[in-house]
């Protein structure tokens, strides 16, 4: 999976297409990720010891991989994620629209 904790991510598919947002979570055995403010279901809580809020909540969902698009800090933009080795033996991601290393 090419898309970590803390990226920024532009939707491209589903209910909120178009939405941009921050990666909280990253499920790589599922490939999902949890987006800050993207697809918000509401759940029943009842009230126990650990949750003080009981009724209807609202929380985030994960969404598949495939539904985001990786947004570049440098060019702004929706980007595939390309791999390449540094000179120091590290691998780096690299955005395939300015060719800048991403991390």
């Amino acid at each position: 999976m090419k898309i970590k904790k803390n990226d920024n991510v532009l939707v491209i598919a589903g209910k909120d297409k178009g939405k941009t947002g921050k990666v909280r979570f990253a499920f790589p055995g599922d490939n999902a990720i949890m987006v800050e403010g993207v697809n918000m279901i509401k759940k029943a809580r009842r009230a126990t010891g650990q949750v003080k809020q009981a009724g209807i909540i609202e929380l985030e969902a994960p969404i598949p991989v495939a539904n985001v698009m990786l947004v570049c800090g440098k060019c702004n933009k929706p980007t595939r994620v390309g791999m390449t080795v540094l000179g120091d033996g590290r691998k780096a991601r690299v955005c395939r629209v300015c060719r800048e290393v991403i991390d």
